[in-house]
């Protein structure tokens, strides 16, 4: 299989008077993974449709390679897809699912047609299940079939919505290193369909954040991390800390805040805002340092301990600030840290290399 690119070229679909994908320009390379996140309503799913055909767009074109295929019908674009529920056939055993894309698009011998079923069984890891119905099967079974069967006549492109939404937590985690393997194994492009942000950021190349029919960011993992372009996005890939504040000044390359009822701490860059400017900084729980003694240094945030949440890989401390109206944050607590007590006193200090500022009125990063 060799994957090829896919481009997204000023599309836009109206529903009536509601727009539900605004003018989108998204370029994938061939062989690239790239997942398309965001909440409820975005426009990730309808984005997916219209790649698919399920959908026509209201404005702009859909190419594969060089080739327009915005009107074509689904049968006609050779594209796999994998939906969340699987739509397996449940009369048909794995075997003949795999067969049915093969029979419907080729006029192949049937002992090429098995020869192709023998080597996707193999590659989903199925050999031995080629007989048993769909019930039969387990749940992360069943996904692999839905795969195989998407894959077995060699799309250009594989498409897949919500695949893993129905696997309990420990199966996804599987299933997700074995799609990435697989992937990589045969070059595939895929458009991975998800509101797990997590899954995003462990399967892809490059993610893309949806958010109100919009396209707001594509990059790679680290980068949307590490700088989100928006507020929403920051919030939305992993957790953050938004505090209030007013740009007083500067200092060399970096923007002097003074936060809401707090001391004035120094953003990571200078901003590009006056002076007086209303900004939310932001800062990731990791790069929030706590101690046990009160702070003598103006960048200080004295505060008290709400809760210690344990999620397994880390600890996670509310604390609610003494002074900006008993804004709460969140502190990841390193493993070496001794882990404080609900009503503690505890002190806060922010990494100043790692603070971003976004417009308090915009939300767009500074």
């Amino acid at each position: 299989m060799i994957g090829q690119s896919l481009s997204l070229r000023g599309i836009t679909k109206n529903y009536e008077r509601i727009c539900a994908v605004h003018g989108t320009d998204l370029e994938i390379g061939a062989g690239e993974f790239v997942s398309i996140v965001g909440p409820s309503g975005s426009g990730k799913t309808t984005l997916l449709t219209m790649i698919a055909g399920f959908e026509r767009p209201t404005t702009g074109s859909v190419l594969i390679g060089d080739v327009d295929i915005t009107g074509l019908a689904p049968n006609r674009r050779n594209i796999g897809m994998v939906f969340q529920k699987y739509a397996l056939f449940p009369h048909m055993t794995v075997r003949k699912n795999l067969e049915f894309p093969l029979r419907m698009r080729s006029k192949a011998a049937r002992s090429d047609i098995g020869a192709r079923v023998d080597a996707m069984l193999d590659m989903v890891q199925l050999t031995k299940l080629g007989h048993r119905l769909p019930h039969q099967l387990s749940g992360g079974q069943q996904q692999r079939v839905a795969v195989g069967r998407a894959l077995v006549f060699d799309p250009p492109i594989l498409l897949m919505d919500e695949p893993l939404g129905a696997l309990d937590k420990k199966l996804r985690e599987a299933m997700q290193l074995e799609i990435k393997q697989l992937q990589r194994r045969l070059g595939a492009t895929i458009i991975y369909v998800t509101h797990d942000q997590e899954e995003a950021l462990t399967l892809s190349d490059r993610v893309a954040v949806m958010h109100n029919g919009r396209l707001e960011q594509i990059g790679q993992p680290f980068e949307l991390y590490a700088n989100p372009n928006t507020a929403f996005i920051a919030d939305f890939v992993g957790t953050i800390n938004f505090i209030p504040g007013v740009i007083v000044g500067d200092e060399r390359d970096h923007s002097l805040v003074r936060l809401a009822g707090g001391p004035v701490v120094k953003a990571a860059k200078r901003a590009k805002a006056p002076v007086g400017s209303a900004v939310s900084v932001a800062a990731r729980p990791e790069h929030i340092a706590i101690s046990a003694t009160p702070g003598t240094e103006q960048t200080s945030l004295p505060g008290t301990v709400e809760a210690v949440v344990f999620s397994g890989a880390h600890r996670v401390a509310h604390v609610r600030l003494k002074a900006m109206d008993g804004l709460t944050v969140r502190v990841t607590l390193a493993g070496e840290t001794s882990i404080p007590s609900a009503g503690e006193p505890l002190t806060l200090y922010l990494s100043p290399d790692r603070l971003q500022l976004f417009s308090a009125q915009t939300g767009r990063r500074l």
